[in-house]
Parts: structure tokens; sequence; C-alpha cells
């Protein structure tokens, strides 16, 4: 293994991120978005497959305790955290419907739902994003991979451009601690 191969890798996908303009401006869009719901009182609900959803509950998690500052809590919640719940679900309506029902349940009107996936193709995140938007709430797609059908299902689609699993996962998360933190500055300077 070339470890000087791995850096260069790395390397090069992160000056990729970091230099799309258009990417920066779709962080930016979104972070603002998570200060309007949460500013009114709405609630960020995150969900993802696999290692997407361990994102979806690791950044839940940073809005409801705290990321850099301590102050009050944020509400925000991870759709893949109940056992029976999920269980359940894929039992008697199948797995597609996973997070729609919960959508249907808990999401309302002006709240936000982020989507985590690598490839965008999981049918139980498209299915999210549709019974979200029969709720009018507003979403984002973290993808990767071109963003795949999730991409058009979204109103904000947030797109690593890598085809690696693991690299997309990476960038996802620094891109959510780095709107976690756009929204604790913002929050902490205005009611």
């Amino acid at each position: 293994m070339n470890p000087a191969g791995v850096e260069a890798g790395l390397a090069a996908l992160a000056r990729s991120v970091l230099d799309s303009v258009a990417l920066s401006e779709r962080v930016a869009a979104v972070a603002d978005r998570y200060v309007e719901t949460l500013r009114a009182g709405g609630t960020l609900f995150f969900c993802g497959n696999g290692g997407s959803a361990a994102d979806a509950q690791h950044i839940a998690t940073e809005y409801v305790v705290r990321y850099s500052a301590s102050r009050q809590p944020f509400a925000a919640l991870a759709l893949t955290t109940d056992s029976s719940l999920l269980t359940a679900a894929a039992n008697d309506l199948g797995f597609e419907r996973v997070f729609a029902r919960q959508v249907e349940a808990l999401c309302r009107r002006g709240d936000l739902l982020a989507l985590h996936s690598t490839s965008g193709e999981s049918p139980n995140l498209v299915a999210a994003a549709r019974a979200a938007r029969e709720r009018s709430v507003w979403t984002v797609g973290f993808l990767g991979r071109g963003g795949g059908v999730l991409a058009a299902e979204v109103d904000q689609a947030v797109v690593v451009p890598s085809e690696d699993t693991g690299r997309i996962q990476v960038i996802h998360l620094a891109l959510e601690h780095l709107i976690v933190e756009l929204v604790e500055e913002e929050l902490s300077r205005s009611p």
C-alpha cells in the first residue's frame, strides 16, 4: 500500500470539493435553511442507510447535544434509531417505507429532512423525499456518484464528486459538521 497514493487521492477529492463554487454556494444555502428552520421552531430530521445512517445519527446528536459551543439544544432527530419502529415498518410495509412512514407521522410544514446517500438510488430515501414533499417539508440530499434518482427528488442536492463510498461519507460528514458550526454561530448571534 502506498500511503502517498492514498494521501494524494484524498487531497485531490478535498481540493475538488473546496474549489467547487457551486458546491460552496449550496452548502451555504443549506446552512441558511437549517437556521431558518430552527429559528421558526421547526425540527431537523436526518436519515440514511448503513454508514449514512450512522452519519445521520451523528449529525442529529450534534444539534441536540452541542457541537463546538455550549448552548440550548436544537430540535433534531435521526429516523434511523428506533429498532422496533424500523423492523415493524419493514415487516408490515416493506423496507422502502421505513423512512416515509416516519416522515408521514412526524414531519410538519416548516421542518427539514436531510437524506444521506452515497448513491442516491435507495428506494427508501426516494420514498421519504416524496413523502416530505407531500407535507411541504424542505429536503436536502447529501449525495455522491452524480446524485442518482434522489438528486431530482430533493429541494437541494449537495453532490460530492466521487464514486468512492468511503470518501463520499467522509466529505458528507465534513460538510455537515461545517453546517452545524455555521448554524451554531448564526443562532448564537441573533434571536
